[in-house]
């Protein structure tokens, strides 16, 4: 058997900088990784099967649809995947494609393959980065990603309302769609408060248009902003997960267990980014 961990995928920024002719987004994103997320175990059976458990499985498919699947299904060896499932699902968090990614990872030691088998990285846009595992600026419609080395740690309060925020819709309520990128040139952080700093004046163009699909999210904005020492509050990916930055984790685990007790019906984590 072998084992592999899915983070939860955090969008710093996410630039919707133009469209494509074939209806593909151009973005330019900073991408973190969580001390949170899924796992994902393979072991060889007889035929491919997954089975999905944990506190997030609740209409989780287990068939052909999930990316677990999908992935294992680009090896020979067939097995038998089990995906527990702790991040919410079409959350803005790269579940699906970190969870692939995973598997990838699961199957290549299993197997000893050292190279990707042929459409690794077709299975999700966010595979490539949920492969790379580390702080990255992604460019393009994902496919281009480039390491960020010596990105302060982050201390977060990730929240999600609990309400499906589907991608497409969001970028269809998009009005603006050629927005101005990210600097050229990423600064060097000395710290964590200079990144946080630096983050504020960066953006995640996809907020608003989410906040008009799911309005809730403005809710998850406005409550992880009230918290005592947050920093900044945004949305990542697609929504609706929102997250607050801190400058010490102390701090973002008490206040994501003040809003925990607030707010009994979302799931909330206190999280590093990394």
């Amino acid at each position: 058997m072998s084992q592999s961990f899915a983070p939860a995928k955090i969008n710093l920024t996410l630039h919707v900088t133009g469209e494509r002719g074939d209806g593909y987004h151009l973005l330019d994103s900073l991408v973190a990784f969580a001390d949170v997320g899924d796992r994902v175990s393979v072991s060889p059976a007889e035929s491919r099967t997954l089975e999905v458990t944990g506190p997030m499985a609740g209409g989780v498919p287990t068939d052909a649809r999930n990316l677990v699947m999908q992935a294992a299904a680009l090896y020979d060896l067939p097995v038998k995947a089990v995906l527990t499932k702790t991040l919410p699902s079409a959350a803005g968090l790269g579940g699906g494609s970190s969870d692939a990614a995973a598997t990838l990872l699961a199957m290549a030691d299993l197997t000893g393959q050292n190279v990707l088998p042929e459409g690794a990285t077709d299975l999700g846009a966010d595979v490539r980065v949920c492969l790379m595992r580390q702080a990255a600026r992604m460019r393009g419609i994902g496919e281009d990603v480039t390491p960020v080395e010596g990105m302060p740690e982050l201390f977060a309060v990730l929240a999600n309302p609990g309400v499906e925020v589907p991608t497409a819709e969001v970028f269809a309520a998009l009005t603006d769609k050629d927005n101005a990128p990210m600097p050229k040139r990423l600064p060097r952080w000395r710290a964590g408060w200079t990144l946080i700093d630096w983050l504020a004046a960066q953006r995640n163009d996809l907020e608003a248009p989410a906040i008009a699909v799911a309005p809730v999210i403005a809710e998850v904005l406005a409550a992880l902003g009230a918290l005592p020492e947050a920093r900044l509050a945004r949305m990542t990916g697609s929504g609706g997960t929102c997250f607050a930055l801190f400058e010490t984790r102390d701090e973002a685990e008490t206040a994501a267990m003040d809003l925990s007790e607030a707010r009994p019906d979302w799931w909330i984590s206190a999280a590093t980014l990394r």
